[in-house]
């Protein structure tokens, strides 16, 4: 991912590990400010992934399983730091897989194993999203418009992103493509983020407000959606940012393809249907205040999920480092073990 700090251009994941600290481009100052931050104990780790420091499914799992294999360095207790960074976010499902396999090297071979481990799961996780681009930027045909939500980016994923990353590779292949930013309230996460990421690779884009998005398909200036996705069930069901579902559910109505992009460690085998994933609720005042200030009357509640889910039923495909699969592929799916990295 390339950005820049004081003028100095950089090519970077959203975080990497250097003297056993992790440094982290912080999410809740871009674009405004492109700032890097220094984490060096488990109350940072915590703090960095509960209050939207990193995000996205796959860089939460990559970074909880770092920040696990640096607590087991620090000799913090194995249990507390497992827990403490498996509660911090409780939906995207990356941060247990990953978590897990960290623990179950140091309980195998120790603590340089879960290191090993770790730095793994980082570069299996670059290497995955590189796979999803290359196979999903088939479905972006020359002119194509391409709708997004939230941000299922570099920033998301430490490199090229699931949903952007096809995206990405179409463009740097030379087609000419559009994307509509939906804009992903409260947090702004589209148009903050993803709109940053693109505007970054010099990629055309217009931001819009959430409720524009079905305009837009009824108008016909829509070819396809692609979302990211935090869970993913045996049955095909998903979890996505809040506003995923409504999407899916008018691109089915106007027969406008609705594809999910997402690495392995996404999959939940474990979990047979949305009904049975945990929806984060956050604090009211994401909703209630705009950067700090109130916006609704004093006296006035809110009503916060994170996150929504989508029903299998309105997928087209489910973009994955194993090619395109259709529901009933996903059905036949066991999870598998972490990618490796096998090309740059």
């Amino acid at each position: 991912m390339r950005f820049s700090i004081n003028g100095e251009e950089m090519d970077r994941s959203s975080f990497w590990v250097k003297d056993w600290k992790i440094i982290l481009l912080d999410q809740r100052r871009l674009p405004s400010e492109t700032v890097l931050v220094e984490l060096s104990d488990l109350d940072e780790y915590v703090d960095a992934i509960k209050t939207l420091a990193i995000r996205g499914a796959p860089a939460i799992g990559a970074f909880g399983g770092c920040a696990y294999a640096l607590c087991l360095r620090q000799g913090c207790d194995p249990s507390d730091a497992y827990n403490r960074l498996l509660n911090s976010r409780p939906t995207a499902v990356d941060l247990r897989n990953c978590l897990d396999e960290v623990k179950l090297a140091y309980e195998k071979e120790g603590i340089q194993s879960s290191i090993l481990k770790a730095a793994e799961i980082v570069e299996g996780t670059i290497w995955s999203c590189r796979i999803i681009g290359k196979i999903g930027e088939e479905l972006i045909h020359e002119g194509a418009r391409v709708m997004t939500h939230c941000n299922a980016g570099a920033l998301a994923t430490l490199n090229w992103g699931t949903a952007l990353a096809p995206i990405r590779i179409a463009h740097r292949e030379g087609r000419n493509i559009f994307v509509w930013v939906s804009e992903t309230r409260p947090l702004l996460q589209g148009s903050r983020l993803t709109a940053w990421e693109l505007s970054q690779e010099g990629i055309p884009h217009r931001v819009v407000v959430d409720s524009a998005c079905g305009y837009l398909m009824r108008k016909g200036e829509v070819d396809l959606v692609i979302v990211g996705a935090d869970r993913v069930c045996v049955n095909g069901d998903f979890a996505n940012k809040i506003g995923t579902y409504g999407k899916a559910v008018i691109a089915k109505e106007l027969g406008i393809p609705f594809y999910v992009a997402f690495p392995e460690t996404t999959f939940d085998g474990d979990c047979a249907c949305g009904d049975d994933i945990p929806i984060e609720e956050r604090g009211e005042e994401e909703v209630l205040e705009i950067g700090g200030n109130r916006v609704s009357p004093d006296g006035s509640e809110a009503f916060n999920p994170a996150f929504d889910v989508t029903p299998g039923k309105y997928v087209t495909g489910y973009i994955t480092e194993n090619g395109i699969l259709d529901r009933g592929e996903l059905l036949k799916k066991t999870p598998g073990p972490t990618p490796q990295r096998s090309e740059k």
